[in-house]
C-alpha cells in the first residue's frame, strides 16, 4: 500500500486530513493505480459554511496565564489557515479533522448577536473584559458577509462593556465607527497580530490573512481614530520570524501601537504533526534546526502546556528572546500591555435582554 502525499493547495495552510484524536472512524487513501485524471495541485478544497445555532455564546476562561476571565467566538474554525494555530485541534471534539477541515469547514453562530444580549441582560451577570479572538479570528474572511463579530460588538456598545479584540485581518477598520465610539468610553482595546513583514513568508504560513502591510495599515487607521491598538507578535518562530521581532514593532509604532506582546510557537496535539509538514515542505532546510530549538525552548518537548511557560518557553532561547523584546519595547516607547484598564463601572444590561429591567416583575422574587 502506497501512502498518498500531502498535497499543499494555493491559499490553504495545510493539505493533511489528519484525524482527530477523538475520531470515531478513520480512512487512509492510497494511490491504486487505477486513477485516469492527473492530479490538479492547484485546485483545493473549497470553504463551506454550517450556519449553528448557540446555546450560550460567553466561555469562561480560567487560565491565570490569560489577561482575561470571559471570551466570545462567533465562528469556529479559521479559514486564515495558519499551520501554527493553537486552536485547530478543537476540530477535533467536532469529528472534523484539525487539519484540512479547519480551514475549509466553517460554522457560524448565526444567533451569537441575540444570545449575547440575553447573557449579557442575566441579573447574575458580573461584567469583566470579554475578548474576541480567543479561538478563532473574529475578522477571518466570512466576516465580511455574515457581519456576526460587527452584530455582537454594537451589542456590546449598548451595553457600555468592555472587549478586547485580538485578529489577523485587517477587516478590523471596516467596523472604526463602532470601535470609536466604543474607544471614547473607554470600553475598547485592539491587538494586531503581526508575525512579520514578510510577504513571500506570510502568504504561505498565514495563506488568507491580511498581508502585513495590510495590517500595519489597520493599525495606522484604528490609531488615528483614538482606539488603542496594540500589536502581538505572535507566535515567535525560531528561525522563521524571530529575525523580524524588532522590525515588527518599530513598524507598529510608527503606525501608531501603543503597547506590545508576544508568545513562541506552541505545538499542542494535533498541531505537532501539521506544523511538521508544514516546515518539511516550505522550509526542508531548515526543518530540523526549527525543532531543535523549539524543543530548547520546551525543555527537550516539543510542546510544553505548564501555565506561563507554554506562552513564552524556557531556557536560554526564551530568556533572549524576552530581552530583546523588552529592550525593543523600551527603546521605542511602548507601553506596557497591562497599563491599559478599560472601564466597567457603566455598565447597563441591553434592551431586549431578559434583565431585571426588561422584565420589572422579576425583581418580585
Amino acid at each position: 500500500m502506497q501512502s498518498a502525499k500531502i498535497m499543499f493547495h494555493k491559499g490553504r495552510g495545510t493539505g493533511s486530513e489528519i484525524h482527530g484524536r477523538f475520531a470515531r472512524q478513520t480512512s487512509c487513501a492510497f494511490d491504486d493505480g487505477w486513477s485516469t485524471e492527473p492530479e490538479d495541485e492547484t485546485r483545493g478544497p473549497k470553504t463551506s459554511v454550517t450556519e449553528e445555532l448557540a446555546h450560550s455564546i460567553i466561555s469562561k476562561n480560567h487560565s491565570p496565564d490569560i489577561p482575561f476571565e470571559q471570551s466570545v467566538n462567533p465562528y469556529r474554525g479559521c479559514e486564515h489557515g495558519c499551520p501554527y494555530c493553537y486552536a485547530r485541534p478543537s476540530h477535533a471534539y467536532l469529528d472534523l479533522s484539525p487539519g484540512i477541515d479547519f480551514e475549509t469547514r466553517l460554522f457560524a453562530k448565526v444567533n451569537a448577536p441575540e444570545i449575547l444580549r440575553n447573557e449579557l441582560g442575566k441579573r447574575s451577570y458580573v461584567p469583566s473584559t470579554i475578548n474576541f479572538g480567543a479561538n478563532t479570528d473574529p475578522y477571518q474572511p466570512i466576516e465580511r458577509s455574515y457581519q456576526l463579530t460587527r452584530r455582537c460588538l454594537e451589542v456590546m456598545l449598548e451595553a457600555r462593556h468592555p472587549v478586547t479584540i485580538v485578529t489577523k485581518n485587517a477587516l478590523v477598520a471596516r467596523d472604526i465607527d463602532v470601535l470609536a465610539a466604543m474607544a471614547k468610553l473607554n470600553l475598547v482595546h485592539v491587538f494586531v497580530s503581526i508575525t512579520s513583514l514578510d510577504n513571500p513568508l506570510s502568504r504561505v504560513l498565514e495563506p488568507r490573512a491580511s498581508t502585513p502591510a495590510n495590517r500595519i495599515e489597520a493599525v495606522r487607521q484604528l490609531s488615528a481614530e483614538g482606539i488603542p491598538t496594540s500589536v502581538l507578535v505572535a507566535p515567535i518562530i525560531p528561525f522563521v520570524t524571530d529575525v523580524w521581532i524588532e522590525r515588527v514593532l518599530e513598524a507598529s509604532r510608527a503606525a501608531g501601537a501603543v503597547s506590545a506582546g508576544y508568545t513562541v510557537i506552541r505545538l499542542p496535539w494535533e498541531v505537532n504533526p501539521i506544523f511538521k509538514e508544514w516546515l518539511e515542505t516550505h522550509l526542508p532546510e531548515r526543518a530540523a534546526h526549527v525543532m531543535e530549538r523549539i524543543r530548547d525552548l520546551r525543555g527537550g518537548r516539543e510542546n510544553s502546556s505548564r501555565f506561563g511557560e507554554r506562552m513564552k518557553g524556557a531556557g536560554i532561547y526564551a530568556q533572549l528572546t524576552r530581552q530583546r523584546f523588552a529592550v525593543a519595547m523600551k527603546r521605542l516607547g511602548y507601553l506596557r500591555r497591562n497599563s491599559i484598564q478599560l472601564e466597567t463601572a457603566h455598565f447597563r444590561a441591553p434592551t431586549g435582554s431578559l434583565s431585571a429591567e426588561a422584565h420589572p416583575q422579576a425583581s418580585l422574587f
